[in-house]
């Protein structure tokens, strides 16, 4: 099954990152408050980055690295879209 890791901004500049096998639908339960780990008061949020692949144990290892970086990678990351 498809599987995407996302990168969120926050509405106070904090990045978060996540996986899901449906974008869209995770980004709105974000913006709604409804099933996420975003505290209330950073929202709303902006989908800024996502990588797609194919199985949930590739996206879990690439979340799970890109978790592990500084703010100033992840800018990097986000920048490299563009």
């Amino acid at each position: 099954m498809v599987c995407f890791v996302y990168i969120v901004k926050c509405s106070d500049g904090m990045y978060y990152t996540g996986i899901t096998w449906n974008l869209k639908k995770r980004i709105a339960e974000h913006n709604s408050g409804k099933d996420t780990s975003i505290q209330k008061s950073r929202l709303p949020v902006r989908l800024v980055y996502w990588e797609k692949f194919k199985t949930r144990m590739l996206a879990a290892k690439r979340e799970k690295e890109i978790k592990g970086w500084r703010r100033e990678k992840k800018e990097l990351l986000i920048k490299s879209l563009r």
